[in-house]
C-alpha cells in the first residue's frame, strides 16, 4: 500500500439517494456491473420474476421491493477505490439515510424523469443542503415519456433550493430516445434499448457542427439538439468544480438505468471532480484525513447479516489515519481499548477480511454488543464526533409479547434490533413497559417480522397516543425530580438510562415547557455526547 497521502487520493465515498422507484436501486446495479464487482445485471423488479438486486439483502426486503437498511460497497474503477452507500428511499426509514449521510462525502440524487422532484427527495435534500454535501443529480428513465428537461431543470431549482448545471443532454425521450450527448466532455452517446452489457460506442464529436450529427441521428432531432445546447450555453454559467464541491451547484445526467444507458458518463465524471474524503467535525476539534492517528465513528449496526452465523456487524466510517488488523483501539463512550481481528470490507453480500483501511473506507467490526451509533474509535484521544443523532420519533406504540415462553428472545431481539437503529426503545415503570418509537409505520412491520424470523419471539403492537418522545436534562436536580414525579406516567428512560418525557401533544409539551424553565426538552440525542464524555473524563 502506498503513503496515508496517496492512499487518500484514490478514494471517494459517496451515498445513493432518491424517493422510491426513482430507479436507485437499479443505478447501484449498474454502478457494480462497470466496477467489474458484478458480471450481469439482472431485472431488479419485474412482474413474474423477482431476481434481487445485490443489494438489498434482507429478506422482508426482496419481498416488498424496497431497501430498508443501508448497504455498503466497495468497487474498483480506473484506478479509484469507490465506497457507495445505498439508502433505503421509503420516507420511514428516513432516520437510517440520515445517518447515512453522515458517512459520506458526496451524494447521487436519482430523479424519476415523469415524476420529477418528490416530497421525499426534497426532505433528503434539506439534509444534503444541511452540510452542504456536493449532490450529483441523474435523471433516470429517459427512454419512458416524461416532462421536458427544460421544465424539469427549473423545478429542481425551485424544489431542492440548488443551482443546476446539466452536464449531458437528452435527444428526445420516450419512445423517440435517440441518446445523450455529453456537453462536458463534447461526446454523443446514442441510445438502443435494452441493452445489459457495457457499451463502448461513444462517438466524439468536437463540436455540433458537425457534418456526421444529421448521419447518425435525424435531422429534425440534430436541430432541436442544437438549439437546446445553445440556449443551456446562454442560460446556465459555466460549470465550475469548486460551486459544486462546496454544493452550491448540482450538475445533471440524463439517462437509463435500467438500459445501462448514460450510467457511463456519470461514472466517469464522478470520479473526476467529487470530492475525497473530507474533514469530519468533533467535539474537540476539526478532524483532517491526513492525520496519522486513526479515528472514526459508527453509523450503522446490522444484526443478522447472515442469518446462519447470528452475526451483528457495526459500521465504521474511517476519518483519519491508517486502521489495522488485530491492532487495539479505544472506544471513546466505554472507556475501553479493542482489537478487531476480522474486520471486513463489503462488496454487497460478498464480504471479505481485511487487513488495513484509509480514510473514506467502511469497515464492518464484528460485535459482542459494545457499539451504539454514534460511537467514535480513537488511538486513545478522547474526542467524539459530532452530528450522528437520533430524532424524536413520530410514531409510537407499546410492545406486547405474545409468547411467554419465547420472553427472553424477545428481550434479546428487541435489544438488538434498536441498537441498530431500526426504532428507539423506551421503558416505563413501574411494569417494564416497552414502548417502541419509530419515524414511520413500516418499520413496526420490519421488526415484528424479523423478531420472528431472526429471534423466534412472537409480539404485537399497541397504538399510544403519544406526539413527541424529548430527553430531559437539568442542574436543578429537585426541579428535575418534581417533574418526574408529577408526570410519572409519561416518564421513560432510553437504553442509555436517560430519562425522557413522552408527550401526548404539543400544548402539554409547550406548557411543560413553560413551567419548568430549568429543565432542558433535547428533540435528538446529540446531547449524550456530553453525559458520556463527563463520565469518561
Amino acid at each position: 500500500m502506498g503513503s496515508l497521502q496517496e492512499e487518500i487520493k484514490k478514494r471517494k465515498t459517496f451515498g445513493i439517494i432518491s424517493h422510491p422507484d426513482a430507479g436507485k436501486t437499479t443505478l447501484t446495479e449498474k454502478l457494480l456491473l462497470f466496477g467489474g464487482a458484478i458480471q450481469t445485471a439482472g431485472a431488479v423488479k419485474s412482474n413474474k420474476i423477482k431476481k434481487t438486486a445485490t443489494s438489498d439483502f434482507m429478506e422482508i426486503e426482496r419481498q416488498r421491493g424496497i431497501s430498508v437498511a443501508t448497504s455498503v460497497m466497495a468497487f474498483n474503477y480506473k484506478g479509484t477505490q469507490i465506497n457507495l452507500l445505498d439508502t433505503p428511499g421509503h420516507k420511514d426509514f428516513a432516520e437510517d439515510t440520515y445517518r447515512t449521510l453522515t458517512a459520506v462525502d458526496s451524494v447521487i440524487l436519482v430523479i424519476d424523469c415523469a415524476n420529477g422532484v418528490e416530497t421525499q427527495t426534497e426532505k433528503l435534500m434539506e439534509v444534503c443542503r444541511m452540510r452542504n454535501t456536493p449532490v450529483i443529480i441523474f435523471v433516470n428513465k429517459m427512454d419512458r415519456e416524461g416532462k421536458d428537461p427544460f421544465d424539469l431543470m427549473d423545478e429542481l431549482e425551485q424544489k431542492l433550493n440548488i443551482r443546476v448545471r446539466p452536464l449531458t443532454w437528452p435527444i428526445s425521450m420516450g419512445f423517440s430516445f435517440k441518446g445523450v450527448y455529453n456537453i462536458y466532455k463534447k461526446s454523443l452517446n446514442l441510445f438502443s434499448a435494452n441493452k445489459t452489457k457495457i457499451e463502448e460506442d461513444v462517438i466524439t464529436i468536437n463540436n455540433l457542427s458537425d457534418p456526421q450529427l444529421e448521419n447518425l441521428i435525424e435531422e429534425r432531432y440534430a436541430k432541436k439538439l442544437k438549439e437546446d445546447i445553445e440556449l443551456i450555453e446562454g442560460v446556465y454559467e459555466p460549470f465550475k468544480r469548486e460551486e459544486y464541491l462546496k454544493g452550491q451547484v448540482a450538475p445533471v445526467f440524463f439517462g437509463s438505468a435500467l438500459n445501462n444507458f448514460g450510467v457511463q458518463e456519470l461514472l466517469e465524471t464522478f470520479i473526476e471532480i467529487a470530492p475525497l474524503p473530507q474533514p469530519r467535525f468533533t467535539d474537540e476539534k476539526e478532524i483532517q484525513p491526513e492525520m496519522p492517528k486513526l479515528s472514526g465513528f459508527i453509523f450503522k449496526i446490522h444484526a443478522n447479516l447472515d442469518p446462519r452465523h447470528r452475526d451483528r456487524i457495526a459500521f465504521l466510517r474511517i476519518c483519519s489515519g491508517k486502521f489495522e488488523r488485530n491492532k487495539f483501539y479505544h472506544h471513546v463512550r466505554l472507556g475501553k481499548d479493542f482489537k478487531f481481528s476480522n474486520p471486513t470490507s463489503f462488496m454487497a453480500q460478498d464480504k471479505s477480511v481485511i487487513e488495513e483501511a484509509y480514510p473514506g473506507d467502511v469497515v464492518g467490526l464484528y460485535d459482542t454488543g459494545n457499539f451504539k451509533i454514534g460511537d467514535t474509535l480513537t488511538e486513545g484521544e478522547k474526542f467524539m464526533f459530532k452530528g450522528i443523532p437520533n430524532f424524536s420519533p413520530e410514531l409510537f406504540k407499546e410492545l406486547i409479547n405474545t409468547d411467554p415462553l419465547k420472553s427472553k428472545q424477545l428481550e434479546k431481539g428487541i435489544q438488538q434490533l434498536t441498537d441498530e437503529g431500526v426504532a428507539q426503545l423506551f421503558t416505563i415503570q413501574p411494569g417494564n413497559r416497552k414502548i417502541i418509537g419509530t419515524v414511520g409505520e413500516l418499520q413496526f412491520e420490519v421488526i415484528k417480522y424479523r423478531l420472528e424470523h431472526e429471534y423466534g419471539a412472537s409480539c404485537d403492537f399497541r397504538s399510544m397516543n403519544l406526539f413527541k418522545a424529548c430527553w430531559i436534562t437539568s442542574d436543578n436536580t429537585l426541579k428535575l425530580n418534581e417533574f418526574c414525579n408529577r408526570k410519572a406516567s409519561y416518564i421513560a428512560t432510553d437504553k442509555d438510562e436517560n430519562k425522557v418525557f413522552l408527550a401526548e401533544s404539543p400544548w402539554l409539551l409547550s406548557t411543560a415547557q413553560e413551567d419548568y424553565p430549568d429543565i432542558t426538552f433535547h428533540f435528538t440525542s446529540e446531547f449524550k455526547m456530553e453525559i458520556a464524555k463527563q463520565k469518561n473524563a
